[in-house]
């Protein structure tokens, strides 16, 4: 199970965040609906296949498997254009783990912040270059962000 709440970046504030390097992800989609999502990823160098099944707005089930990186970048470019580009930080902020995505290309200069949670209800303090939460606006999942691409 996928617990998780979405939020938008400040570019400004990002710039000032320490972040360290990040990890080059390449992101496609085989189908997705409303429902569950089927993709494939390289995130530095491992390679994974993910199926989610959609419960609500915050929660999911999430079904992951590694996969060899050679295989992922062949699905990629042959089953799953156009994919996302995006780099990955992971950032620590009062015992949370935040994932932030700068999506390139042509969705630059779009910034994504993620944090997973325990259950749905859980508190958590926002870092100050956190924005406004889009957990519920299904036009921030990425299975819908790639759909931006084919415009």
């Amino acid at each position: 199970m996928e617990i998780e709440r979405k939020y938008l970046v400040n570019p400004t504030l990002w710039e000032e965040v320490a972040k360290g390097k990040g990890k080059v992800i390449r992101q496609g989609y085989f189908t997705s609906n409303e429902n569950f999502s089927v993709r494939v990823r390289t995130k530095g160098e491992k390679a994974f296949l993910t199926i989610k099944g959609c419960i609500d707005a915050i929660s999911r089930h999430e079904f992951e498997y590694e996969i060899p990186v050679q295989d992922a970048v062949f699905m990629l470019e042959n089953y799953a254009k156009p994919y996302l580009h995006k780099i990955r930080y992971e950032i620590e902020f009062e015992g949370k783990i935040w994932e932030v995505d700068e999506f390139q290309g042509s969705l630059s200069p779009l910034l994504l912040a993620e944090i997973e949670l325990t259950h749905p209800d859980e508190t958590f303090s926002l870092p100050e270059w956190v924005d406004k939460e889009v957990t519920e606006d299904p036009s921030y999942l990425n299975s819908n962000i790639i759909k931006r691409l084919t415009k």
